[in-house]
């Protein structure tokens, strides 16, 4: 038995579409945040940057509505049965905000095993963003063997420290900069389910 923990990525990873864009989408500003989006996955923009454009892009509805339309957004479900089965061994690093998205972690059992993005909150609107998430130096912090699972260009750090690194290509292309990182790729979501089952 391996002493490997999983950590995944959440948008195109573990959801089936990118969270922020979906979210725009409700307020007729999917354009704008679909271009910053593709371009930060392709590794044009800095994640920092476009990820603080975006929070602003979407700073006008309310928390409670977004955690409502994150809590719709459909789940690659054999990807997620792994989580849970495995859930002390799971761990979901991700520059999503937790005001976001912390009823989506509870449902998938990742609620006290989550690294993400921070914000204050103040009558249901985001006043400002407190911290964002830098996936490597958080996957620098664990000691046991890692196994990494993304498809963007911001899992590359995590992937060039893994013990194992795995593209996931089920939802959209795996990016460019994590196919030069990557051990494995996966395009179907089941049989990346079955390779981490085989990997406990």
């Amino acid at each position: 038995m391996s002493d490997y923990i999983f950590l995944f990525d959440l948008d195109s990873t573990i959801t089936k579409s990118e969270i922020l864009p979906t979210i725009s989408e409700e307020i007729g500003k999917s354009a704008e945040m679909r271009e910053l989006t593709e371009a930060t996955m392709r590794g044009e923009i800095p994640f920092k940057t476009s990820f603080l454009k975006r929070v602003d892009i979407l700073s006008n509805i309310e928390v409670s509505k977004v955690r409502n339309i994150v809590n719709d957004i459909p789940l690659n479900q054999n990807i997620v049965e792994f989580i849970k089965t495995n859930s002390h061994r799971c761990y979901v690093i991700t520059g999503n905000l937790d005001v976001w998205i912390s009823e989506l972690m509870e449902k998938i059992c990742m609620k006290d095993h989550l690294f993400c993005s921070k914000a204050n909150v103040q009558d249901n609107y985001i006043t400002n963003v407190v911290s964002v998430a830098d996936k490597e130096l958080i996957a620098k912090q664990f000691v046991q063997p890692m196994v990494v699972i993304g498809d963007g260009d911001n899992d590359s750090g995590m992937a060039r420290l893994a013990d194992i690194s795995i593209g996931f290509g089920g939802v959209r292309p795996i990016a460019p900069s994590l196919l030069r990182n990557i051990d494995y790729a996966f395009y179907d979501e089941k049989k990346c389910s079955e390779f981490l089952t085989k990997l406990l």
